[in-house]
C-alpha cells in the first residue's frame, strides 16, 4: 500500500474542524484522487476542552503548536491559526526549514512574509501552498498560477471580501444605512465583533497583493496598496448609483505596466452590465484579463467552514501527488520588483457626493472648482433639502486624470458650503 501523507493541524476553529470533517467524509474519494491516503497525525489548539463537533481522540494532542513542525512522523503542516506574525509565522518558518510541506489559509501572513517563506521552500524543496488564503473555496490561486500560466495578465480585480459585499448588497436591497446593516451582519456571524479589517479594506488588500504577485510575476508589495473601506457609504450613495445605472461594490484592482504596479482597494461604481454587479451577498469573485485566454471569472463562496476547508484539502491532494512548484508561479529571484504606479496619472470617471448647505451659490462654487481643475461633469443630481436643511448633490465626471478630481476636491477644502467630507468613488471601466 502506498504510504499515506501524514499531516499535523494547527488551529481547530471553524475551518480546522471542517478539514477534519472533509478528510473523514470524503476519505475514499480523496485517496483515489491523491493516489494515497491523507491522514491527520497530530493537532493543536489553545483550548483542549472545547467541543468542536469532531472526534479528536484519534489524533495526538500537542499543547505547543510550534512542536508540530518538528515531529518526525509528520510530512505536512496545516496552519489555521491566523495572524501575520506570532505562532503562525513561527510554525511556517520551522516547517519549511525542516523540509515539510506547509499549507495555510492565512492571507495576512502570505501578504507580509510570503516571499521569505517561498524562498525557504525553494531552498529546502518543500511545498508552500495557500489556495485557501484568497477567496475561500474558489480555485483562483491555481487558476492564475497554472491555468493562465501562458498568458500575460493585463488586469486582475474583484470582490475579495464577503463581509463588505454582504453589507453593500443588504443596503442595496433594503435601502438601509451602513451602521444598521453592519450590526445585523455581526448578529448573524457574517462580520466580526471588531470588523475593522473587513470594512476598512485591509482583508481585501492582503488578498489583492497576493493576486497581483501571481498575475504579474511581481514581488508582493502590500504596503503599496491604496486602501479605502466602506464605512462612509450611505444609503443615498447606493440609491443614486442605482439611478445612474451602477451598483456599489468594494473592488480590489491591480495592474502592472511601464509606470509600475498599481494596486487599490476602493468602493467602486460597477456598471449594471458588468459581471461583478451581480455578485451578491457574501460571495466573492475575481476577474483576470489574459492576452490569449481573454476574460476569466472565478466566482463562489469566499469564506466559511466548507469552502475554506475544501481549498485546504485541495492543496493537500496536490502535495500527496507531488504536484507543486514555486509558490508564486516562478522562483522568487525571477519576480520583478516594480515601483508603485502613481494613481494621479490614471484616467477614469468618478462619482462624487456632496452634502451641502441649502443656500444660493453653492452649486456654482462646486462647479467652478471642477472647471478650474479641468474636470468636466457628465451628469448631476441635486435632491431637495432634508429636515436639517442640508442638500445632497451627486455628480459623475467625464473621463479625466484622477489628479484633476483630487485637485478639485482640494480647492473645496474648508468651504463653508460643504457639510462633512465629500464622498469619492471611482467607476469601474474595464
Amino acid at each position: 500500500m502506498t504510504q499515506p501523507l501524514k499531516i499535523a493541524l494547527a488551529g481547530l476553529g471553524t475551518v480546522g474542524a471542517g478539514v477534519i470533517k472533509l478528510l473523514g467524509e470524503n476519505a475514499a474519494l480523496i485517496e483515489r484522487r491523491a493516489g494515497r491516503p491523507i491522514e491527520i497525525i497530530a493537532v493543536s489548539a489553545r483550548d483542549r476542552t472545547r467541543d468542536r463537533g469532531v472526534d479528536l481522540s484519534r489524533f495526538a494532542w500537542v499543547d505547543d503548536a510550534g512542536e508540530l513542525s518538528h515531529r518526525d512522523d509528520v510530512d505536512a503542516v496545516v496552519e489555521l491559526i491566523g495572524g501575520s506574525d506570532g505562532p503562525a509565522l513561527t510554525i511556517a518558518r520551522a516547517a519549511l526549514t525542516n523540509g515539510k510541506a506547509f499549507v495555510t489559509a492565512n492571507k495576512a501572513m502570505i501578504a507580509h512574509h510570503g516571499l521569505e517563506l517561498a524562498a525557504t521552500a525553494e531552498k529546502t524543496g518543500a511545498a508552500l501552498k495557500y489556495e485557501a488564503a484568497v477567496a475561500g473555496g474558489i480555485p483562483v490561486i491555481k487558476g492564475l498560477r497554472e491555468g493562465a500560466a501562458a498568458n500575460e495578465i493585463g488586469h486582475v480585480y474583484g470582490i475579495l471580501n464577503g463581509t463588505c459585499n454582504y453589507i453593500l448588497t443588504a443596503m442595496e436591497e433594503a435601502g438601509r444605512d451602513f451602521a444598521d446593516v453592519l450590526a445585523e451582519a455581526q448578529a448573524l456571524g457574517y462580520a466580526e465583533a471588531d470588523p475593522s479589517f473587513d470594512i476598512d479594506g485591509v482583508d481585501a488588500a492582503h488578498k489583492l497583493s497576493i493576486l497581483a504577485s501571481l498575475a504579474f510575476g511581481t514581488t508582493i508589495d502590500f504596503d503599496a496598496v491604496a486602501i479605502t473601506g466602506i464605512r462612509h457609504i450611505i444609503a443615498a450613495d447606493i440609491a443614486e448609483a442605482a439611478a445612474l445605472g451602477f451598483r456599489v461594490r468594494l473592488v480590489g484592482f491591480g495592474e502592472a505596466g511601464p509606470k509600475g504596479l498599481f494596486q487599490r482597494v476602493h468602493p467602486c461604481l460597477v456598471p449594471i452590465g458588468h459581471p461583478l454587479a451581480h455578485v451578491v451577498g457574501s460571495l466573492n469573485a475575481v476577474v483576470a484579463e489574459g492576452n490569449y485566454v481573454g476574460r476569466l471569472i472565478f466566482q463562489g463562496r469566499g469564506a466559511g467552514e466548507g469552502p475554506t476547508a475544501s481549498a485546504v484539502v485541495a492543496d493537500l491532494v496536490d502535495i500527496a501527488r507531488g504536484e507543486y512548484g514555486p509558490a508564486f508561479a516562478m522562483p522568487v529571484a525571477s519576480l520583478a520588483r516594480l515601483a508603485p504606479a502613481p494613481a494621479g496619472e490614471r484616467n477614469g470617471r468618478a462619482y462624487l457626493r456632496f452634502t451641502v448647505a441649502d443656500r444660493p451659490g453653492v452649486l456654482a462654487e462646486i462647479t467652478a472648482a471642477m472647471r478650474d481643475a479641468g474636470v468636466s461633469i457628465e451628469s448631476l443630481i441635486q435632491r431637495g433639502a432634508a429636515a436639517d436643511g442640508s442638500v445632497l448633490l451627486v455628480m459623475v465626471t467625464h473621463e479625466c486624470p484622477e489628479s484633476s478630481v483630487t485637485d478639485a476636491l482640494a480647492r473645496l477644502q474648508g468651504s463653508q458650503s460643504l457639510i462633512g467630507k465629500p464622498m469619492l468613488m471611482h467607476i469601474l471601466d474595464v
